[in-house]
């Protein structure tokens, strides 16, 4: 089905209102077990003597997990309704989430890290469940307050620390939690109460927009070009959101030399923008259109990714002995104190956090009986992007000795989606009104200008 088919009306009364609050609420916390190791990952390190490349495929077994069944999963929610898809996920991700606690080496937290990861699938589950509760108008907002769920990322890092530093040795069952192995154990808890709150809270009955079709109907959409673009678009705004929330708190304890808990902090300044500025996006998109909305996000990025990006050092003079007894100079010294680089993080956060939400503006605009399965695919590809950029930051790292060779690839990852939607664009009005193409690149001279002005004039009397 493709846009404009006919789809069924979205339900009426409070019932959306309460899948929406919940959907949000479970949603924000999958999201915290999907990227605890961001915070996590520095005593890990610790206890395991983990070099940078190991922790940061740690991380990235997390992600991976949280994007490959997000297709599968907004197919199930189309077919038989989030709600059952939803709780089954909070079910489902408690077990491996607790097992991350009892971890004794390298290869089991692997292993476990990759299960736990699941959680990250919520995402798709969650945008198909509320898109079949909300009207076409409001489904743009609807999806920025379910996407602001993202916040999660940053509630390990403002609970991580404080936990692993003032939390008491816990043994239950013969098993002792103490230190960075009390988190897990609190998610554990939280998941199950929060299965039982949606299992009682929300409406037992389910929309289903894609019962009854084949598997076959419901994956072609997923031939249209656009929806690999859209899923560039979000690779740029929510992979690299993922990513970076995962490889920041590093970020700042290598480079800037500062505590864990203030890394953490400083992070969650990041994390907060690029989640709760969602709901904007979506309003944003609903009003102006998400091309506009998406063209401003580039933009933004390109100027902040493009001072980031930028190496620290000074250029050096070879000057005269007399001036100089060295025989050289350091003029022109470049360095980002940490408040002018979390200043510029920050505004790729705002950026990122509207941009997410007009990217999935589209999705439902274009294919609204596939919102599961474009979604899904989107989504999947998208949080890839958070699988393969910090094992991407950590090797630029090392072949460059930079840090800032982070933000160089965000650069050219932005540059490439916004040229590709621009050219699109411009094709794309170069097909429905070749005459305006026509009359821009033909020369002219102030009398055809003044004839044609006249006759749009006559036309419009």
């Amino acid at each position: 089905m493709s846009r404009g088919d006919a789809i069924p009306p979205a339900p009426e009364g409070a019932g959306r209102t309460r899948v929406l609050a919940l959907s949000t609420t479970g949603f924000t916390l999958m999201f915290a077990v999907w990227l605890m190791f961001g915070v996590l990952g520095i005593p890990i390190r610790d206890e395991f003597g983990l070099t940078d490349v190991e922790l940061s495929w740690l991380t990235a077994t997390a992600i991976l997990n949280g994007a490959l069944w997000r297709l599968p999963a907004g197919l199930l929610a189309d077919r038989f309704g989030g709600r059952r898809v939803f709780l089954a996920m909070l079910v489902a991700t408690a077990v491996p989430t607790f097992l991350v606690s009892q971890a004794t080496s390298f290869g089991m937290l692997l292993v476990v890290a990759f299960f736990a990861g699941f959680a990250g699938n919520a995402f798709s589950v969650g945008i198909a469940w509320n898109s079949a509760w909300f009207p076409r108008e409001r489904q743009g907002f609807a999806l920025g307050v379910f996407g602001a769920g993202n916040v999660g990322a940053s509630v390990t890092k403002l609970i991580g620390p404080a936990l692993i530093a003032g939390a008491p040795a816990l043994t239950v069952a013969g098993l002792t939690f103490e230190g960075w192995r009390f988190v897990p154990l609190v998610y554990t808890v939280l998941l199950l109460a929060m299965a039982v709150a949606v299992w009682v809270l929300t409406p037992r009955h389910d929309p289903t927009p894609g019962r009854g079709r084949s598997l076959r109907s419901m994956l072609a959409p997923l031939r249209d070009v656009r929806v690999w673009r859209f899923s560039l678009y979000y690779l740029v705004v929510f992979g690299a959101y993922v990513a970076l929330a995962a490889w920041l708190p590093k970020y700042y304890v290598d480079v800037f030399d500062v505590p864990l808990a203030t890394a953490a902090l400083l992070t969650a300044l990041f994390i907060f923008p690029a989640s709760l500025l969602r709901p904007l996006g979506g309003h944003l998109a609903d009003r102006f259109g998400a091309r506009v909305v998406m063209y401003g996000t580039f933009a933004t990025m390109l100027v902040a990714t493009g001072v980031l990006m930028m190496p620290y050092g000074y250029i050096v003079l070879r000057v005269s002995p007399e001036v100089e007894p060295s025989g050289v100079r350091e003029v022109l010294p470049y360095e980002l104190g940490v408040g002018a680089f979390t200043a510029l993080v920050l505004v790729v956060g705002v950026a990122m956090g509207i941009g997410k939400a007009a990217v999935f503006k589209h999705i439902p605009e274009y294919f609204p009986a596939d919102v599961g399965a474009v979604g899904g695919l989107v989504g999947t590809l998208g949080a890839l992007g958070g699988f393969v950029l910090p094992p991407l930051f950590a090797y630029l790292q090392a072949w460059t000795g930079m840090p800032q060779s982070t933000f160089f690839l965000l650069f050219v990852l932005t540059a490439v989606s916004a040229l590709w939607m621009h050219v699109t664009i411009h094709r794309m009005l170069g097909q429905r009104a070749p005459e305006v193409r026509t009359v821009i690149d033909e020369p002219q001279d102030a009398q055809d200008v003044a004839e044609r002005d006249a006759a749009i004039v006559a036309d419009r009397a």
